[in-house]
């Protein structure tokens, strides 16, 4: 199976890096484009041919697999924009203790998507990261959801596919590959991606299990591929297809590798890093919520020389977040939600609950006494659940009932309220969850319903966050 050749058109003849792209991810000068003997601006493998070259052995019917597209790439020059931007409109006033996006030297056409964002001033964790890793460097984040993390690899990545220019692309090779573990998490960094890059002229594509394979597939073939955005199980099945080649990845981004340990993807997390370059002709960026001992072993094994970066849980968890947590008996929990759902009134909250069986018979309760709610845990299929998360944005569902792992895609703004209605058995999921709160800026409602069988979690929480938690009783 051949791979569709897109060659592209350089508009200008750039200076030869004769570099690795692992050094030239570190190069200070914009639109420098690789050599033509660098592997990877000129990729020269067996699976390749080149469009100008006979096919040599190949049969007639090989011939025909080739993937078949009229589209051309023209070397990453940006597309132009509907409307003419001028970068001297997007101002923001220096800052003691605050770091500007301005101040990273970005190309113009991210700016402009910054601008469009509202964006200013970078969180803790971009400003101590991407001076770094704009310059090409490894990069470690600890972090929780809602720091900007997110944010602060796409930046990295953007800089990179827009500054470092090759001379000739082939479909099914992505230059950049972020992997995520679950889909609700791949499909926001999907969606960040496509806003951030919207005035680049660069393609993002995501791909993830429980969705159309066949479209994914032809998303794939039919043009170059920027951005990929993919869940391990779904990238591995187009990797054994052949539709699909990580040879020519520059930019690597692992997201929540703490979560790929816990949900048993570290295998194939494995098989797919090495698939791309070797770390040292590739730049790697690892985020995780903790660096327990397995996470750093993949560290040092994936990475070389990276910045540490480490911003603190208890600084996410309580900036933002109003906490409170009620002794209640197990018996009167759902009476004492339905008092707060009630009494509160929220627009937009959400629910934390376990088990898949919790959470459905939970949502089921409030659907009987009148509350919009939806259900979003893993047994519920990816449409269904695309579908509710929809209209929970939209406003029209009111409360969504989840687990741990579904809620982790979760990024949605005017969520006011979050419910612990169990205290999660790991202490980080619990800033995982209310950090579904308190997003841009507002302020945000934990509120946990404490039975005596969640009492046994307060201890390790208690540690984790470094404080103590004031108990109230009903």
């Amino acid at each position: 199976m051949f791979k569709k050749i897109i060659k592209a058109v350089a508009g200008k003849k750039q200076a030869d890096t004769g570099t690795s792209s692992h050094t030239a991810a570190t190069a200070p000068s914009r639109a420098v484009k690789p050599s033509t003997n660098n592997s990877k601006a000129a990729p020269a493998h067996d699976k390749h041919q080149r469009a100008d070259q006979p096919h040599g052995s190949r049969s007639d019917s090989q011939s025909n697999k080739k993937h078949a597209t009229s589209k051309t790439k023209q070397g990453h020059t940006p597309k132009a924009t509907v409307a003419p931007w001028d970068p001297a409109s997007f101002k923001v006033e220096p800052m003691e203790g605050k770091t500007r996006f301005h101040d990273l030297d970005l190309p113009d056409s991210v700016m402009h998507a910054i601008y469009d964002l509202g964006f200013e001033y970078c969180t803790p964790i971009q400003a101590e990261s991407l001076p770094a890793s704009l310059r090409g460097r490894d990069t470690i984040g600890q972090a929780q959801t809602g720091t900007g993390k997110s944010a602060a690899f796409l930046l990295t990545i953007l800089n990179r596919l827009l500054t470092i220019i090759p001379e000739e692309r082939y479909a099914s090779e992505p230059r950049a590959l972020i992997v995520a573990p679950t889909r609700e998490l791949a499909m926001q960094i999907g969606k960040d991606a496509e806003g951030l890059a919207k005035h680049s002229g660069l393609n993002v594509v995501t791909v993830m299990g429980g969705m159309d394979y066949e479209l994914q597939r032809r998303q794939l073939r039919d043009d170059v591929v920027d951005i990929l955005v993919a869940t391990p199980g779904r990238l591995i099945d187009f990797m054994r297809s052949q539709d699909v080649f990580l040879d020519q990845v520059e930019v690597l981004v692992l997201d929540e590798a703490d979560r790929m340990l816990d949900m048993g993807f570290i295998p194939d997390v494995r098989r797919i890093v090495r698939a791309t370059p070797t770390k040292d002709h590739r730049q790697t960026l690892l985020f995780s919520a903790t660096f327990n001992f397995d996470v750093r072993i993949l560290i040092d094994q994936w990475t070389r020389d990276p910045l540490q970066v480490e911003i603190e849980p208890e600084q996410v968890a309580t900036d933002r977040v109003d906490q409170s947590f009620y002794l209640v008996a197990e018996s009167d929990k759902f009476g004492l939600l339905e008092r707060f759902l009630k009494e509160e009134n929220p627009e937009r909250c959400i629910i934390f609950a376990n088990r898949r069986d919790h959470t459905r018979n939970l949502c089921e309760k409030l659907l009987k006494r009148g509350f919009k709610a939806g259900l979003l845990s893993g047994e519920v299929n990816q449409q269904k659940r695309l579908k509710t998360l929809e209209r929970f944005r939209e406003g029209q569902l009111a409360i969504l009932v989840a687990t741990d792992v579904a809620g982790r895609g979760i990024h949605v703004d005017g969520v006011s309220h979050v419910f612990n209605y169990t205290l999660p058995e790991d202490s980080e999921d619990y800033v995982h969850r209310i950090g579904r709160t308190g997003r841009a800026g507002a302020k945000g409602i934990s509120i946990s319903l404490v039975s005596e069988d969640d009492a046994f979690a307060l201890p390790d929480l208690e540690k984790y966050l470094g404080a103590k938690l004031p108990l109230k009783q009903i």
